[in-house]
């Protein structure tokens, strides 16, 4: 598996991580999204939302509705598995239908959900390293995503 780790010294940082990331993804991309509460995966989805043409204010988290789509440039769905009871109750979001259109989809708490995923996907690995501080691992789990860490290795 291909890695990549970026350390985020504030919000700047991250923003143009995810600002990056968003230049880098192929049209039909997941992420998966990992980190403990306040890590700033939300915050994350928010600069890959710039990234793509969508207002970052328009991003919060969507802990109470599971999915929300986001259209600019490119369109990214938002899911968050966080209070999701079991797999079958994910896969009644119809993720299949996300995974393979076009968009990107960003799921927070990916670890709960981790039997759904496909398999090419990016994981991110957010971990709080001070008050504004964050270090993100990024692996690749398949040849799309291994292209997308070198696009994107380029660019930070």
């Amino acid at each position: 598996m291909q890695r990549l780790l970026f350390s985020s010294q504030d919000e700047t940082d991250t923003a143009r991580l995810g600002h990056a990331l968003a230049r880098s993804l192929p049209e039909t991309a997941t992420i998966a999204l990992i980190g403990t509460l306040g890590a700033g995966k939300t915050r994350f989805v928010q600069a890959v939302a710039a990234g793509c043409g969508i207002d970052a204010a328009s991003v919060t988290s969507p802990t109470f509705v599971l999915c929300q789509p986001h259209h600019g440039t490119r369109t990214l769905y938002h899911l968050d598995a966080y209070r999701i009871g079991d797999l079958d109750e994910f896969l009644e979001l119809g993720v299949s239908e996300y995974f393979e259109g076009p968009g990107i989809t960003l799921i927070e708490w990916a670890e709960r959900v981790a039997q759904c995923l496909p398999d090419d996907y990016l994981e991110v690995q957010i971990d709080i390293t001070g008050p504004h501080t964050r270090t993100f691992e990024l692996v690749a789990h398949g040849a799309e995503s291994s292209a997308t860490l070198d696009r994107l290795a380029k660019e930070v």
